[in-house]
Parts: structure tokens; C-alpha cells; sequence
């Protein structure tokens, strides 16, 4: 039997998944079967992370774990294997399709103000696709589209403050154990000067926190010193901005250019949202980086962990 030494939090770490989802695939699927220290702590072996890093891609190709838990690791291979296939030549949008039964229950909820059951629909989510599944498929959409609604007058601030304050809570749970370790690269992320909607910051850094990032948290509208200020203090490896509305600003220009101006040029500017198409050219001019979607901003984060992780080998 090959040798169970991962912990729970280890595991966590290297699949994206948190560690209540691990423990719910266990319990209630039978995914995972791992070892027991004399303490009764879990302990993953190598095949079992394989294992569940095989069930996170599956489900976020569009399986339900239900559905897929019990097959075997190699089954799992080869489904993954066809999903891929299937989508070549296709991009995000096609990488990461939606929930739309969750996606408009979540919508009910918001409507209704409904703390409780917009609570209930994430965390049914999150058991059934993962942290960044419910991220990337469920969450950034209603995000999307409470924004949409919020434009044409169909829902009042009211609504988008209250999913918004409602996924802040739920995003700082599911995060909290992915708090990295000491020598985790950090990510300081907000949204700067003028913009006030951070539901994509937050999404930004609770997708940061799963990768195993040690994320600075910095809130909305945020002048472009104090932005740089703590990245130096925290000696961040990247900043991360996420620019909604409005995408007309006279003075965010100015603030992109002097945030350029004051961060140490090896710290790269990421920067998504609706509203960054607007600021093209300024990005452009002073090298940001544009994120399409989350997807986008994992991939670029897995990016520019991978020097720390070889100098460290």
C-alpha cells in the first residue's frame, strides 16, 4: 500500500479543494479511503491526492461528484481525458460552463434578500464542485449578472450590497484554511481610487487563497500609495485590481500610472473586470497584465509561482 503521509491541509493545498469538501467526498461519497495516524488524524498517500485533483477536474467539466465518486482512478482518466477532447478549440467560457439551476436560485435569493437560502445554495455548491468550481461556474457569474441588473435598474443597490456583504462572509469561511505558509508568495488585492464594487476583488482573492497564496485583502477604493505602500510592506509578488464601475473615471487613468510609478517594477499588475476594456490603453502603456476571467488569473498566478518554487527545490 503505498505510504499515506499527506495531511488534510497538505491536500487542500495541492488540489484547490478545501478541506470540508474533502471530508464531505469522504464521508458522503466514498471518494477517498485515507489512513488514520495514532491520533486519528487523516493521512492522504500520493494515488488519493491523484485521486482527488481527477475528481475536481471532472466536476468542473460539468459531472456531479455523485456521479463520479466511486469510479476508479483510472475511469477517472479517461473521462477527463474525453472532456478535454471535447472542448478543443473551445476557451474559457466553454472551459467553465455554468450551473444554471444554481445560478438562478441564487439570482431568487438575492431578489428576495434572502441571506439564508443564498447561504444554503452556495454551500450545496461548494460540496458539489469545489472551491473553485463554485468560484469560477457559480459565483463570478452572479456576480456578473447581479452587476447587469444593478446597470438597467431591474435591482436596486440595496440587492448588490446585500450579495455582496453575504459572499464576503461566505468567501472568508471557505478560505480560512488556506492561510499559506510563512514563505507563501502574497498577493495584495483591491480595487483602486473610484470603484466601489468589490465583489471581483473578492473573488480574486479567495481564488489567490486556494491556490495557497497569502492574500492582503485591501477592500475598495484604495489611492494608488497606499495600494504600492503595502506591497512593499508585504513584499508581495503581485497586485491584483479589480475595475467594475464606473468605466468612464477621469481619474483613474492617473491612479493606473501612478501605481506603476510607485510599485517595484518586478511586482507585476494584474488587473480583471467588466471595466478594464475601458482602461485598455493606460493598462497597456504601463504593462498590466489583463485577467479574462478567473480562470485567467489562476493560470497567471500558478505562472508566477513557478520561479520561487524552482529556486526552493
Amino acid at each position: 500500500m503505498a505510504e499515506a503521509h499527506h495531511t488534510i491541509k497538505s491536500v487542500a493545498g495541492r488540489t484547490g479543494l478545501s478541506p470540508h469538501v474533502i471530508r464531505v467526498w469522504e464521508k458522503r461519497y466514498s471518494a477517498v479511503k485515507p489512513g488514520r495516524t495514532a491520533t486519528n488524524r487523516r493521512r492522504y498517500s500520493d494515488e488519493e491526492v491523484e485521486r482527488l485533483s481527477l475528481l475536481r477536474d471532472v466536476i468542473h467539466s460539468g459531472h456531479s461528484i455523485g456521479a463520479v465518486a466511486r469510479l476508479s482512478t483510472g475511469k477517472l482518466r479517461e473521462l477527463l481525458a474525453r472532456s478535454q477532447n471535447t472542448r478543443t478549440g473551445s476557451h474559457s467560457a466553454a472551459r467553465v460552463p455554468g450551473r444554471p439551476a444554481l445560478l438562478a436560485e441564487c439570482l431568487a435569493a438575492v431578489n428576495r434578500l434572502d441571506a439564508s437560502a443564498l447561504q444554503e445554495a452556495l454551500d450545496r455548491g461548494s460540496v458539489e464542485m469545489g472551491a473553485q468550481g463554485l468560484l469560477q461556474r457559480v459565483i463570478a457569474p452572479v456576480a456578473q449578472t447581479i452587476g447587469d441588473l444593478w446597470r438597467n435598474g431591474t435591482i436596486t443597490a440595496a440587492h448588490e450590497h446585500f450579495a455582496s456583504a453575504v459572499i464576503r462572509v461566505f468567501l472568508g469561511h471557505a478560505v480560512r484554511s488556506f492561510s499559506g505558509t510563512e514563505d507563501a508568495p502574497v498577493l495584495v488585492v483591491a480595487t483602486p481610487t473610484g470603484q466601489l464594487h468589490e465583489l471581483g476583488a473578492l473573488l480574486a482573492g479567495a481564488s489567490a487563497s486556494n491556490l495557497g497564496w497569502r492574500v492582503t485583502y485591501l477592500g475598495a477604493s484604495l489611492p494608488a500609495a497606499e495600494l504600492a505602500g503595502a506591497a512593499r510592506q508585504n513584499r508581495a509578488r503581485a497586485v491584483a485590481l479589480s475595475l467594475v464601475y464606473p468605466e468612464d473615471d477621469p481619474r483613474l487613468d492617473g491612479e493606473l500610472v501612478r501605481l506603476r510609478e510607485l510599485l517595484p517594477q518586478e511586482i507585476p499588475l494584474l488587473v480583471g473586470g467588466r471595466a478594464t476594456a475601458a482602461y485598455g490603453n493606460t493598462l497597456k502603456k504601463i504593462g498590466a497584465l489583463p485577467m479574462r476571467d478567473l480562470a485567467h488569473l489562476c493560470l497567471t498566478l500558478d505562472e508566477l509561482r513557478k520561479p520561487s518554487e524552482r529556486a526552493r527545490s
